[in-house]
């Protein structure tokens, strides 16, 4: 049953992309038509989390403040992405790994779109990419970030890295701790078939950034990490 829902949703998911892509990334792309690219996103996670059989519910939602802020989550697995980037904002901008830019169309919806890239192994590129990603904190832009940097392959959190919080801290802006649990049986490793699954997103009370420093960046992300911790430490809820 999970593999031909698989093959429904796959199929479903490139016929959205083959169909609408074109045409819907020409128009973003030539007139800049941000809310038009954030609508055929939303548009094409909720087909693909619907077929697939993904469900979420968001406990906490009342913390999300109406300025911009800076999503810290945990991260587990592969649903994550789409499954916060429709329950958090409607125009979540997403703090990423430069690497994803090889491929050219992901790159075109990113930069359309406002997504940061960061280059880990170039210092330089990453202290550029975060005073960019601060500016656009500033504009009234709220940001996701896995500050893990990768998914934690046990679910126990993995330290965490600095660059969004500088970014926040840049920016002055409040950092709201996430944590989503119960994407991990969606895909086993290996395979390709996308099980059904229930996920659970609490979120947590901001942590304020005014008035703190460069210098105050460790604390600050050891508050927050013990913040995701213990939001992870209540455990997953059926939707």
């Amino acid at each position: 049953m999970a593999a031909t829902r698989s093959v429904i949703t796959y199929l479903a998911v490139i016929l959205y992309i083959l169909v609408v892509g074109p045409v819907g990334l020409l128009v973003a792309v030539v007139f800049r038509a941000k809310g038009l690219l954030y609508a055929l996103g939303h548009a094409g996670c909720w087909i693909a989390l619907t077929l697939a059989g993904i469900r979420y519910r968001v406990i906490g939602r009342e913390h999300i403040p109406r300025e911009a802020v800076v999503f810290c989550s945990n991260h587990e697995s592969n649903v994550d992405p789409p499954v916060l980037f429709q329950a958090l904002h409607r125009r979540l901008h997403i703090l990423y790994k430069a690497e994803l830019r090889k491929f050219p169309i992901m790159k075109t919806v990113f930069d359309v779109g406002g997504f940061v890239p960061v280059d880990r192994t170039d210092r330089d590129q990453a202290i550029a990419s975060i005073s960019r990603g601060a500016r656009s904190l500033r504009a009234g832009n709220s940001f996701l970030i896995f500050p893990e940097g990768t998914r934690s392959p046990t679910g126990q959190l993995l330290p965490f890295k600095k660059g969004g919080f500088i970014m926040a801290i840049e920016a002055q802006a409040p950092i709201v701790p996430v944590a989503v649990q119960g994407g991990r049986d969606a895909m086993h490793k290996g395979s390709a078939v996308v099980h059904p699954v229930d996920v659970t997103i609490r979120v947590g009370e901001p942590v304020p950034t005014a008035g703190l420093t460069l210098a105050d960046r460790d604390e600050l992300i050891e508050r927050v990490r013990a913040r995701v911790q213990n939001l992870l430490s209540q455990g997953p809820v059926s939707v």
